[in-house]
């Protein structure tokens, strides 16, 4: 079992930045594979960003380029770094835990969220 804690959130700038931290609690939790996940008003839940125990990543094609994941598995902590920011990433931002494999893009497929994080974009 893991409990995962965001922080980071905030008001910004569009072309601002902004880091998001998802802390974790558990002996286990290098052995996970995590992930951010994003939810805007009336839409569903899409996958942003994942990293596996190892350290590779992947993530969505609206965000390369732009975002990076990261881990700190000696602080129980990954991190989402965002540059760049536009108007349309203003959503809740979810970290997420997948046990068995790599962050799954479904969201329903994972193990573990967090309560989020806002993030607002301002134009």
């Amino acid at each position: 079992q893991v409990q995962l804690v965001e922080s980071g959130g905030g008001l910004v700038q569009a072309g601002g930045s902004l880091r998001l931290s998802c802390a974790g609690s558990g002996r286990t939790f290098s052995s996970y594979s995590m992930g951010w996940f994003r939810q805007a008003p009336g839409k569903e839940r899409e996958f942003v960003a994942g990293i596996r125990w190892s350290g590779g990543t992947t993530y969505a094609d609206s965000v390369k380029g732009r975002f990076t994941i990261s881990r700190d598995n000696a602080k129980n902590t990954v991190y989402l770094q965002m540059n760049s920011l536009k108007p349309e990433d203003t959503a809740v931002y979810y970290c997420a835990a997948r046990w068995s494999g790599p962050i799954a893009p479904m969201w329903r497929e994972n193990d573990h969220w967090g309560r989020g994080t806002q993030v607002t974009v301002s134009s």
